[in-house]
């Protein structure tokens, strides 16, 4: 798995992708950060953290658009899956490493905590609540991304594809809202919807709420997904 997560990372800022990913990330959330924050002069958070969820969203199908579909537009997934190694580690390798450049992006945050400091005292337990809010929401993100990598060999149509995906998550709840009061069939279909929307799990945090159950859900959720691109490349491998 290391050699697999050493080689993405390499990849990573060899194709200028870590580059792009990170200066795109910074600007917009430093843009956020400075109408949230700064123009109002106080030292509140969670408007920022609110306005992540959409960076997140829009960036992650750019960091994960590559992470199978190259190799099989190249032909060296074929190379990849006859190594000794497990399926596991390769996928969790890839993820890991996207993992690890997302990450390094979001710690921006604590560049904010910094500048937040000369506005009023830092909320520390807030702040972080939402640090870690953001790395779980971005896990999970991550784990669809490379899913839908992994069904394609064309780049931008898994950049396409999982940027749907993602919105379609986000918007999952608005969908049905009318539901919440109609028959018990569409009451039926509001609540299970609603127990899986990640924006409401995700804001849940953004409030000072800690929530368990939230953050079962999206390890579960990077979980699941990860197994999915396992059993997808199982299937290649001895097809």
């Amino acid at each position: 798995m290391l050699a697999i997560y050493r080689r993405e990372m390499g990849s990573f800022f060899t194709s200028g992708v870590a580059y792009v990913f990170l200066a795109v990330f910074w600007l917009v959330s430093g843009i956020f950060f400075y109408n949230t924050v700064i123009l109002a002069g106080n030292a509140d958070t969670s408007s920022l953290f609110q306005s992540m969820f959409i960076i997140v969203l829009f960036l992650i199908p750019i960091l994960t658009m590559k992470l199978i579909s190259e190799e099989k537009k190249n032909k060296t997934d074929q190379g990849l899956l006859t190594a000794p190694i497990s399926l596991w580690d390769i996928v969790l390798g890839k993820y890991f490493a996207a993992l690890t450049l997302y990450i390094i992006a979001e710690s921006i945050i604590f560049v904010y905590a910094f500048i937040i400091n000369y506005l009023g005292d830092v909320i520390w337990p807030s702040l972080l609540g939402n640090y870690f809010a953001m790395l779980f929401l971005g896990a999970a993100f991550i784990a669809v991304g490379l899913f839908i990598s992994s069904l394609t060999e064309n780049q931008m149509a898994s950049a396409v594809v999982c940027l749907v995906v993602l919105v379609v998550i986000y918007l999952s709840e608005n969908l049905v809202a009318s539901f919440e009061n109609g028959n018990f069939a569409k009451r039926l279909v509001y609540k299970a919807v609603s127990n899986i929307a990640f924006y409401s799990r995700y804001v849940e945090f953004t409030r000072g709420v800690f929530s368990l159950p939230s953050v079962l859900f999206f390890v579960s959720t990077a979980f699941i997904f990860n197994f999915l691109t396992v059993k997808g490349l199982e299937k290649r491998r001895w097809s």
